[in-house]
């Protein structure tokens, strides 16, 4: 059974506005000649490597609901310049909407149990066709 990976989206509103923001710097890799991978650097590195590697996803925190995942691929420690460990997860620039699934702010990332990560949503539930801000209000709400 996979590993997952929650982590919150910093910066970003929407699950479009993330699709966008990988789309440019893919499109920014390529044009510099570069292997287009999205990668999102981390500090800490996690130890459960094999789990993860084997289906797991990062699952993204935008304003407050888990909203979409996207597949790892892999996940590569290294040591910056300034002496520091981190770790690069590489991740499929796939999204998969989700369920909702309210979360508090953390730092870092955090283990998410395949038993306890959202379900993909087709969104074709009784939200479908809902705008973000009215979902996100409504989750809010804990009408959602």
């Amino acid at each position: 059974m996979p590993l997952h990976i929650v982590k919150l989206c910093v910066g970003v509103d929407t699950v479009d506005e993330l699709k966008s923001y990988v789309e440019e710097r893919l499109a920014s890799q390529q044009a510099q000649g570069l292997v287009a991978e999205q990668i999102h650097t981390t500090r800490m590195i996690p130890k459960r490597v094999e789990e993860i590697l084997n289906g797991g996803s990062l699952y993204w925190v935008i304003k407050g609901q888990v909203q979409v995942r996207q597949p790892i691929l892999d996940l590569r420690p290294f040591t910056d310049g300034e002496g520091i460990r981190r770790c690069r997860i590489v991740l499929e620039p796939r999204f998969a909407l989700t369920e909702w699934q309210p979360r508090r702010a953390f730092q870092g990332w955090r283990y998410l149990k395949a038993e306890e990560a959202p379900a993909d949503s087709d969104d074709g539930g009784g939200d479908a066709g809902l705008p973000a801000a009215l979902k996100r209000e409504l989750a809010e709400l804990g009408l959602l």
